[in-house]
């Protein structure tokens, strides 16, 4: 029998495995999984990796094939503000109540396994393979039809790699956790390929470009045939009837504008998408339709994909939390990411005399340099704080790679809440919270707090 478990103690018990950090290994989650009986085999999944853009492109992938009228489960991470967040089933945040029951079901397997009170001793499991679990198990509870899953770190041996994909995505390839996946592309992307398993279909997102070879690779050995998604006429390495192309018609001018687009599917043509994003998410819509597409075997409906592309919001990625003047909070937490974050502000803000004032909060195992070196020249000015957390770089730290990259020494803080309250009142033309999804989210709590 599961435990008896409130959600506070749930929450703890997941603290207690997190000292564990990562795993290695598939063999942890493989056993949760088989002694919670096999949850993975009672839905279909949609596996999606990358460097960037992964939650986006999951988030819409979900709302594409829930508007086709499927239960769709989404398993994203991290969080921004709640532990919760990370599960949705049909839109909605799981429960406390379901995350509660879900938590509760893993943890009487770990122990079954591994012996009382293993939960939080080296003998036991990660967080992050218990928390996978958790969502597989919460899944087939409630009867989803096709699960969407992002891959927390790399694709080998991530614990989402329990499932066996029916469609495998990746988003790009860029240098981040070269510690733990290798410390060239061409090594990260073997470690993401390896998300594409035999029956899984491929769907390789524009920033693959460089790398297909690997992809389409893997995908020949297991006997997959890939579907590749290009702007305009840009090089597909896949065969025509296998390319998506896509093409902006029109980009945002304001915070929180509009950007359209029109995608050639493999099934289907779609016109006139919208979505209240940055058009650097045209790319990740695109990927969407792709991998809805293949999920499916057919093509979308046009009305429903612009109904749920017109009324989806992704919480963190360029995100329009308070207006007059515009404040926007974004979790781009390395260099890559943090030029697309500048293109972006370059476009909500088009007046070079205008630009916002960028608050920047790094954690500490992040590229400092490289994330102020994209920033700056589209910063009206910058501040640093160190967010509330054990991996935060602190204030200082980050104040002098600021000072070493524009020569201007900026003003510090030691907690979001602070750096807000000076900077509300002082950053007239917007201001742009990023550097980490912990400071995002923090950011993000305050601000829709009202404070």
């Amino acid at each position: 029998m599961p435990h008896a478990m409130t959600f506070d103690e749930a929450l703890a018990a997941l603290k207690r495995a997190t000292v564990f950090g990562i795993n290695p290994s598939l063999e942890g989650v493989t056993e949760l999984a088989d002694a919670l009986g096999r949850p993975q085999d009672t839905f279909a999944a949609v596996q999606i990796t990358g460097t960037n853009g992964k939650t986006s492109t999951a988030r819409m992938a979900a709302a594409l094939l829930g508007g086709e009228g499927r239960l769709v489960g989404l398993f994203t991470s991290p969080e921004l503000e709640r532990y919760t967040e990370r599960i949705e089933i049909a839109g909605r945040v799981a429960s406390d109540g379901d995350f509660t029951a879900a938590i509760a079901a893993v943890v009487s397997a770990a122990e079954l396994l591994r012996g009382e009170g293993a939960v939080g001793t080296a003998a036991g499991f990660t967080e992050f393979e218990l928390l996978t679990a958790a969502a597989l198990w919460l899944f087939r509870e409630r009867g989803v039809e096709i699960a969407v899953l992002e891959v927390g770190l790399g694709g080998r041996w991530d614990a989402t790699s329990v499932v066996s994909p029916s469609v495998a995505v990746i988003t790009g390839v860029g240098l981040d956790h070269t510690a733990i996946l290798g410390e060239t592309v061409d090594e990260i992307a073997r470690d993401k390929a390896a998300i594409i398993k035999p029956a899984s279909a491929p769907v390789l997102g524009p920033g693959t470009d460089g790398l297909d070879s690997i992809f389409l690779a893997r995908a020949e050995e297991v006997g997959g045939h890939a579907r590749a998604v290009r702007e305009g006429l840009d090089f597909s390495p896949v065969a025509e009837d296998l390319t998506v192309r896509f093409r902006v018609v029109e980009r945002p001018s304001t915070p929180g504008g509009i950007t359209v687009l029109d995608v050639d599917g493999v099934h289907a043509r779609y016109e006139a998408l919208a979505i209240a994003a940055p058009s650097y998410q045209a790319a990740n819509v695109a990927t969407a339709i792709a991998t809805a597409e293949a999920a499916l075997g057919r093509a979308l409906d046009g009305g429903r994909a612009r109904a749920a592309l017109a009324k989806l919001a992704i919480p963190g990625r360029f995100e329009l939390v308070r207006s007059a003047p515009a404040v926007i909070v974004d979790g781009s937490h390395n260099p890559q990411a943090a030029a697309v974050l500048a293109d972006a502000i370059r476009e909500a803000f088009p007046d070079p005399n205008a630009r916002p004032t960028v608050l920047l909060g790094v954690l500490a195992d992040k590229d400092a340099i490289g994330i102020v070196a994209a920033i700056a020249p589209v910063a009206a000015a910058i501040a640093v704080v160190a967010p509330h957390s054990l991996r935060a770089l602190p204030a200082g730290d980050l104040a002098a790679a600021v000072a070493d990259v524009t020569g201007t020494t900026p003003a510090a803080f030691d907690s979001v809440a602070q750096a807000l309250e000076a900077l509300l009142a002082t950053a007239l033309t917007g201001l742009v919270v990023t550097g980490s999804l912990t400071t995002a989210g923090q950011a993000r709590g305050l601000l829709r707090d009202g404070s």
